[in-house]
């Protein structure tokens, strides 16, 4: 199963899920594993940093990352590089806020890989 999650949830994921990184950069407490292709792009993620338009950002996450993506890839080298069978997404917003990790989710649900927000 692949789940999605935040760096404040960590402490309640079970062990029987590897938490993987998409973010540009994270906290420094963290030393697990990393997936940057789901990451991303500073330029866009820059000017969303300014204006908060969440349009803008949906536009050239698509367009700049997830189009240039194939999922059965990103899924399989997922799995590689997870621990366990199941993993979790993890970025820094709150499941309520608006966060990349929601547009990866629908991307992988919508090419046939089901992937839901962790919930404790």
């Amino acid at each position: 199963m692949i789940y999605t999650s935040y760096f404040a949830n960590l402490r309640n994921l079970p062990d029987t899920i590897t938490p993987i990184a998409i973010c540009g950069k994270s906290p420094g407490f963290y030393c697990g594993l990393t997936y940057k292709k789901l990451a991303p792009k500073y330029s866009f993620f820059k000017v969303w940093k300014r204006t908060h338009d969440n349009d803008y950002y949906i536009e050239n996450f698509n367009k700049l990352v997830l189009d240039k993506l194939n999922a059965d890839e990103v899924a399989k080298e997922l799995s590689e590089l997870s621990l366990t069978e199941d993993f979790a997404l993890i970025c820094y917003e709150k499941p309520s806020d608006f966060c990349h990790r929601h547009l990866v989710a629908n991307w992988l649900n919508n090419n046939g890989y089901q992937c839901r927000e962790f919930q404790k």
